[in-house]
């Protein structure tokens, strides 16, 4: 069966000595999924797909040469179809071999015929990337596009545009990002998410789609019933953090079509990743179990872990122990079969304050990496810096070449030494722009700038990589754009020259009001201080109702962060850009959010001044102020309302899409609905602290969520101010909780003009200032 079906297989394997190198395995890895599907077709469709999971991409012109020794373009080819539908034939794709220094591309060729060469098929995505914005002045952002403004013959190449990647890992997304970016997006949002962050350069993405299926599976060898793990399992835009540790079993109980339909899902998310040369980073078993593994199986010792932020989180099984290889062997059987092979694995020993109890941590981390090495040979460990995480202790235990280290702190401590606190271990300089998937605008790029490349060409380095980290993708696409940057230029990059050429290609066209409101942006939300944060503060009109709220999620920062006029003359000004620019996409997204972060802003303005009127038992000039507070939350409903990356109805449609009966949708629904508003029940919710950690200002939270509290808190107070009593209590968990479960459908298509709302935005702050 072997000759007749894996000749390809055979081929690369033989096309070098000892052991095959990434690209070759990753070669190997694509050939052996065709193969398989060609052995045994039929992959269960998804909702919104329509095709097989292995079905591999069509071909386009490129596809005449032949399929390379080296790779297959095709791949990048359909990619670059679907991105550029009416411009990709003009590219000619050509395969070349990856120097020792790595990943490389070229850019040449006259108009109309542009020759991309790249190391594997996302590098060469990565060469029309740059091409797009160097030599066509276009932005393909994330969100945002301006390519509607390419000419129909594309421009020449002066010269030969030639870039080297700085660092062998690009990686991108944080384990909530399924959670907090939507759970429940179909292949072709992924889909797309991929061909984008080939475009910038990315090439290991991590992929906890059906991460829970490995388990599922597994765990029924070891005295479980398929019915009792739906039970343990959450909800899948909860699953991130039971994946951590922190939790189980919240909005469920999933259903086996679920579970397998997550899985086709992720399987498919794996393979386009391998199509383009990428790397999906898959979570790895390190002895995560229930409660009452150790009553079940001889032999076996749990620690119990305690609480996260108020739920009960799962047990550890001990990897020292006799138990946990055989486990963890199955595991990783199942999770290949179904996912296919991967030579990157993330997983955190004690995620947030777990406890080893009396294990040895270093010999339960060998132990761990011991188990992935039987089941994947010479696979790297991942692991996630954050707070202690990796611990001296853990880092001892494991043969640490065969880490790296995902910083999530790069850019928000002052005074890090990562060679001296990680003991030379590789890792990868990272952000954590966005917590919560929260809809503010900024992030700390000088810290970027100033220490990206200082560190990497510090004597003894161990620097090999960039990460991106958001804990929500899909907004702020300039942070985007510029960290991915990072791992492509040689030296340092100037901040004020950058934004400048960012504003130059982001709506398809050179204007002077453009690059005055991206000067501003520069020089307000997008260079924050260090020291703290690595985010924006978040929006007060999301937050608990109190008169000296500071902030809607508990751990976000407590005040600006940044000279809030700066917002307000970046929205003036993109009032003024050119009207062939307003067309694009790019620029519509740009000045709803920046209108949406002008308008929240005044948040903190006014909430102090009502606090004053109250106190001072100003009746007349409390409800003046409200008037202004309630007015400016009406506003921003309707100017959130007029762009679909801000309505709250997709994200509520895509999670009903995937339940088989009406129970099971309303179960989902719940799921997505809570995790942007009460996140978990009462005790981690209030308690813990958790409610509103994903606030986000999207078109119905603002009307239904957001702004009826406070005009109940409010009134609450009017009241006590016009009779001389105290405020009445409210439960706000009970009304925030009656809105996720609730039921009521939200308009899944825009309406509005975002460029008059934007004016309105801009009339009405300019008022509130006289």
């Amino acid at each position: 069966m072997g000759r007749r079906l894996f000749p390809r297989c055979r081929s690369l394997l033989a096309t070098r000595r000892g052991a095959p190198s990434r690209r070759r395995r990753t070669a190997l890895a694509v050939a052996v999924l065709a193969a398989l599907a060609a052995a045994a077709p039929g992959v269960r469709p998804l909702p919104g797909a329509t095709a097989s999971a292995a079905a591999p991409p069509p071909a386009g012109p490129s596809a005449a040469h032949g399929p390379s020794a080296l790779f297959d373009p095709a791949p990048a080819r359909a990619a670059l179809e679907r991105l550029l539908p009416s411009r990709a034939a003009q590219f000619t794709l050509v395969p070349v071999e990856e120097s020792a220094s790595g990943d490389s591309f070229t850019v040449s060729g006259r108009a109309g015929a542009i020759v991309v060469r790249g190391t594997s098929p996302a590098t060469l995505l990565t060469g029309v990337g740059r091409y797009l914005e160097e030599v066509a002045g276009v932005d393909l952002g994330w969100p945002g596009s301006s390519v509607g403004r390419l000419p129909t013959t594309l421009p020449a190449v002066t010269g030969t545009l030639t870039r080297s990647a700085s660092v062998p890992h690009r990686y991108a997304l944080n384990d909530t990002d399924e959670g907090y970016s939507g759970a429940y997006r179909d292949f072709a949002s992924y889909q797309h998410d991929i061909d984008l962050m080939a475009l910038h350069g990315v090439n290991e993405v991590f992929v906890p789609t059906g991460g829970e299926y490995p388990y599922y599976r597994a765990l029924q060898e070891f005295g479980y019933s398929a019915a009792e793990l739906r039970a343990w399992i959450p909800g899948p835009a909860h699953q991130g953090w039971w994946l951590l540790q922190n939790l189980s079993g919240f909005a469920g109980p999933v259903s086996e079509q679920l579970v397998e339909a997550r899985a086709a899902l992720g399987a498919r998310i794996a393979h386009h990743l391998r199509s383009l040369g990428m790397t999906p980073v898959l979570p790895g078993f390190f002895g995560t179990v229930p409660a009452d593994f150790a009553g079940r199986n001889d032999g076996a010792v749990t620690v119990p872990q305690g609480r996260w932020v108020g739920f009960d989180r799962p047990a550890w099984l001990d990897p020292t122990g006799p138990v946990f290889d055989r486990l963890a062997a199955s595991y990783y059987r199942f999770q290949q079969a179904r996912f296919g092979p991967s030579d990157m694995v993330k997983m955190d020993l004690l995620h947030e304050g777990g406890s080893a109890g009396g294990v040895d941590v270093a010999a339960a981390a060998g132990a761990v990496q011991r188990a992935l090495d039987t089941a994947r040979p010479g696979a790297t460990w991942v692991m996630l810096g954050w707070q202690d995480n990796p611990a001296p202790a853990l880092l001892s235990g494991v043969d640490r070449s065969r880490v790296l280290i995902v910083d999530g702190l790069s850019d928000r401590y002052d005074g890090l030494d990562r060679e001296a606190r990680w003991g030379g271990t590789p890792y990868a300089f990272g952000t954590i722009p966005n917590f919560g998937g929260h809809t503010s605008i900024g992030a700390n790029t000088g810290a970027w700038l100033d220490r990206f490349h200082a560190w990497l060409g510090k004597e003894g380095s161990a620097l090999r990589g960039i990460a991106y980290l958001p804990e929500g993708t899909g907004g702020n696409p300039a942070a985007f754009d510029l960290f991915t940057a990072l791992a492509w230029r040689s030296g340092p990059i100037d901040q004020k020259s950058w934004f400048a050429a960012y504003a130059a290609r982001r709506y398809g066209g050179a204007d002077p009001h453009a690059a005055t409101a991206w000067e501003e942006l520069r020089r307000g939300p997008y260079t924050l201080q260090t020291g703290t944060w690595s985010e924006p503060q978040d929006s007060l009109f999301a937050a608990r109702p109190s008169l000296t709220a500071s902030t809607a999620a508990k751990w976000s920062p407590k005040a600006m962060r940044y000279d809030a006029a700066t917002v307000e003359r970046a929205l003036g000004e993109l009032l003024r850009v050119a009207a062939p620019l307003r067309t694009t996409d790019a620029y519509r997204f740009d000045l709803v959010d920046v209108a949406r972060q002008a308008l929240t802003n005044r948040s903190r303005v006014l909430l102090p001044r009502i606090r004053t009127a109250y106190e001072t038992k100003d009746l007349d000039g409390f409800r003046t102020l409200v008037r202004e507070w309630q007015a400016h939350h009406e506003l921003l409903g309707r100017l959130v309302g007029s762009d679909r990356r801000f309505l709250v109805g997709p994200w509520l449609e895509d999670a009903r899409s995937w339940g088989a009966d009406p129970a099971e949708r309303d179960r989902l629904e719940y799921d997505a609905r809570s995790i942007l508003t009460t996140w978990g029940d009462r005790g981690p919710s209030e308690t813990g602290g958790l409610r509103d950690y994903a606030n986000r200002e999207w078109a119905g939270l603002v009307q239904d969520v957001h702004a009826p509290r406070w005009a109940a808190y409010f009134a609450s107070l009017d009241r006590a101010l016009a009779t001389g009593t105290a405020p009445a209590a409210i439960d706000w968990f009970a009304r925030d909780d009656a809105w996720a479960h609730g039921r009521q459908s939200y308009p899944t298509e825009p309406a509005g003009d975002p460029v008059a709302l934007a004016g309105e935005v801009r009339t009405a702050l300019a008022a509130a200032r006289r």
